[in-house]
């Protein structure tokens, strides 16, 4: 009889969709695939409405619904998330790939998928 592996840790935001709003400067849907890897952004307020993209990101449970989420965009730009799924509080801190720092905090709610 084979050794059954342990199941991985489900990721309480794999497959759901959640709206970001970070006051004035961005609102975006994040659409979390269920493989707990893949997320597509798709902004939908602020100066870069319409932009979209879909990421392999990383995650990591700092604690009971609390994660940070890291990923790299295509231009090479840098994201990491600090997201309480619990609270409904998210922080983000990119590094664009002309080497700006933007710092952002708002708010996080999941809503239902729109695809």
């Amino acid at each position: 009889m084979g050794t059954a592996l342990p199941s991985l840790p489900t990721l309480p935001f794999a497959g759901r969709t959640f709206e970001v709003r970070y006051g004035d400067t961005m609102t975006a849907l994040n659409i979390y695939a269920a493989d707990g890897h893949t997320m597509r952004y798709e902004v939908t307020a602020g100066p870069f409405t319409g932009a979209t993209a879909e990421v392999r990101y990383q995650s990591e449970q700092l604690a009971p619904g609390l994660y940070a989420l890291s990923w790299q965009e295509a231009d090479k730009g840098t994201v990491v998330h600090v997201d309480d799924f619990e609270a409904g509080q998210s922080r983000s801190y990119y590094t664009t790939a002309a080497h700006e720092f933007v710092r952002m905090a708002g708010t996080l709610r999941e809503v239902k998928a729109t695809a």
